[in-house]
């Protein structure tokens, strides 16, 4: 068949063209010979039909972890009942409201009546089933133990929805306070700190240095906004532009993971997921090698995913798992040596899967933490920059209170 695929050569340039494969691993392969590292492949129809209805699509992507989870844990209630596939599918297809997920529903359901596997149906929308969940659908149909398999998935994609929402939830009360702070700093330097302005040039006071810059950076905001606001819509999406090439990305994994306490809960949270997705992968007996190139494909930092191409060559050599793991100091070594305790027990996949609720556990703790440790240093900040303000428009006020009661006194 002919596969559609986004990869990246050596050199950090994006490479977008097809591939002749049997399928979809045996392409990753071929192209991961040829030194690239695949970000995405599927069929060539199904690559040309997801960019249709964009819009709608970027609104689905938000819900496809939650859509997945749903959808995996209600099939599995279904077959493991000894409702047939078909059916099951058919019935989470009229349950759920039009849009681009009940389209992706009635196509796999189609695929599935016409004698594909739910692993093949699922293939041709990559926008909603992932590599990781196609493949533990082919080794559970493959094994003909695919409701254990949908459980894994509904599991899986639960923690996993589990997690966003907790690191979302912990950010909005800290989000909304910045966004506070933020509109309360332009209120004051747009419309209050003009009105001292005028009255300090009415009266000719002198003016300390930080309430001069204040004025100017007021007189900026208001008689510059043409440039100012273009500026930094321009800064935003040069950002945003460099952020989506392999350079930037690379570069923001570099200083993250470098930082002395950002990089440490980045690493338990990318450690984590890489444990969670290995775990699930092996303990679904998925082989070693295809479980390292589909948790590769899955990772998001750059410096993780070629700690996992470097795991996949050590194994292909005939070493073992944690010794790749333990040469990265990405990885700690209470990790490697679950690893190589399951190494040694033939039980990989259920330790990994054990480290992978501890961390989450802790990273957890860690969230909550940081959040109640910012809430009242932004309140704290915010109070500073505010005070500041008000201190720089009163000071003036003081000196010709001061100056008028010496000339009085005289």
């Amino acid at each position: 068949m002919k596969l559609a695929y986004v990869a990246f050569d050596k050199a950090g340039r994006q490479v977008a063209s097809t591939v002749e494969a049997a399928d979809t691993a045996a392409a990753s392969e071929t192209l991961r010979r040829q030194g690239l590292y695949v970000t995405r492949i599927a069929p060539e129809h199904a690559a040309g039909t997801a960019t249709t209805g964009r819009r709608s699509l970027r609104k689905s992507k938000t819900r496809r972890v939650k859509d997945l989870a749903m959808l995996m844990r209600q099939l599995h209630a279904l077959v493991s009942c000894g409702t047939p596939l078909v059916e099951a599918l058919m019935a989470m297809e009229q349950q759920s409201r039009p849009g681009p997920w009940r389209d992706a529903l009635a196509g796999v359901r189609s695929r599935v009546e016409q004698g594909a596997t739910f692993a093949a149906a699922a293939e041709e929308y990559p926008d909603y089933f992932d590599c990781v969940c196609l493949s533990l659908l082919g080794a559970g149909e493959s094994s003909g133990n695919l409701p254990a398999m949908l459980d894994r998935i509904a599991t899986m994609t639960r923690k996993q929805l589990a997690i966003r929402n907790a690191i979302a939830g912990a950010m909005i009360y800290p989000c909304l306070l910045t966004v506070i702070a933020v509109n309360v700093l332009t209120v004051l330097l747009v419309f209050v700190v003009p009105r001292f302005g005028e009255l300090f040039s009415s009266l000719g006071a002198k003016l300390p240095p930080t309430t001069e810059a204040l004025l100017y950076i007021s007189g900026v905001l208001r008689e510059r906004w043409w440039v100012v606001l273009p500026a930094l819509a321009a800064a935003a999406v040069s950002l945003k532009v460099w952020l989506s090439r392999p350079a930037g990305r690379r570069t923001v994994d570099t200083v993250v993971l470098g930082l002395p306490q950002v990089g440490r809960i980045v690493r338990n949270f990318a450690t984590a997921r890489i444990l969670r997705l290995l775990g699930v992968l092996l303990d679904g007996h998925v082989d070693v090698l295809e479980a390292l190139r589909l948790t590769a494909r899955s990772v998001s930092n750059h410096h993780y995913a070629e700690l996992l191409h470097d795991a996949e060559d050590a194994v292909t050599q005939g070493r073992t798992l944690h010794s790749a793991f333990s040469r990265s100091d990405l990885v700690s070594p209470a990790v490697c040596e679950a690893i190589r305790n399951g190494e040694q027990s033939g039980r990989v996949g259920m330790l990994l899967l054990n480290m992978a609720d501890f961390l989450d556990e802790e990273n957890e703790i860690v969230v909550k933490s940081l959040t109640s440790i910012m809430e009242p240093v932004i309140l704290v900040l915010m109070g500073i920059v505010v005070g500041a303000v008000a201190v720089s428009m009163f000071l003036p006020l003081f000196d010709l209170t001061a100056m008028a009661q010496q000339g009085g006194g005289g």
